[in-house]
């Protein structure tokens, strides 16, 4: 393979479509983790035997949450298609992809988040609670504050997942390269095409995990200082 005529050629492609999935993936990641953190911490709050029992409300975010983790990507993502079209204004490209995958991953992130939080010491939420701490206060500096080493780790799962989720999302022409690969590597059968988004994804994976591995060392020290 001539390489410096392939880079030539679907350089300036690649470089766009590795783009294009980095921000369907940060946007996604956000979005996801500020409704998921929500939620999440509401399912702990409201749990039975914790800060402020509703079982009502427990049971009816908790439903929602498990119907939402129970639908595969793509099909969700085709189930979207009108709310998509009237939140964002189309179904193509970046924008139309971030919608979905934020519904996606958010269920996926509250239960995590609900994970963690049901981690931290209990002594330590009772004790917050007795030197009248209020609920507010105990959720960002105990729940969360104490929950965050665990949030860190599941945070590459969280990414790699969303990621895996953009190349499901090229196959109704979000962009990225998902759909890349689909409309060189599949479509037009060009394999070194195909090759090339493959090694970028890898790459994508390793470097996402290698900072995340980072962010909860440097989380963990903090914690024990």
């Amino acid at each position: 393979m001539d390489f410096a005529a392939f880079f030539d050629k679907y350089g300036a492609l690649l470089a766009q479509g590795t783009v294009d999935t980095a921000l369907m993936v940060l946007a996604s990641t956000l979005g996801a983790y500020i409704i998921g953190v929500i939620l999440g911490t509401l399912l702990t709050v409201l749990a039975p035997g914790g800060l402020r029992p509703n079982r009502v409300a427990y049971a009816v975010i908790g439903w929602i949450v498990n119907m939402a983790r129970s639908l595969p990507f793509i099909i969700l993502l085709l189930f979207l298609i009108p709310v998509t079209r009237a939140v964002v204004g189309t179904t193509l490209g970046v924008p139309a992809a971030v919608f979905p995958l934020i519904v996606s991953a958010a269920p996926f992130v509250a239960r995590m988040v609900e994970s963690s939080e049901a981690e931290v010491d209990r002594g330590l939420v009772e004790a917050a609670s007795s030197m009248g701490a209020s609920t507010w206060e105990i959720i960002t500096k105990v729940y969360l504050r104490e929950g965050l080493p665990s949030l860190l780790r599941g945070l590459p799962i969280v990414i790699i997942t969303i990621l895996g989720y953009t190349a499901m999302a090229g196959t109704v022409g979000a962009g990225g390269l998902g759909d890349i690969a689909i409309r060189y590597g599949y479509q037009r059968y060009q394999d070194d095409v195909m090759v090339a988004t493959v090694i970028i994804l890898i790459v994508m994976v390793q470097v996402i995990q290698t900072v995340c591995n980072l962010l909860v060392k440097l989380c963990d020290k903090r914690m024990r200082s």
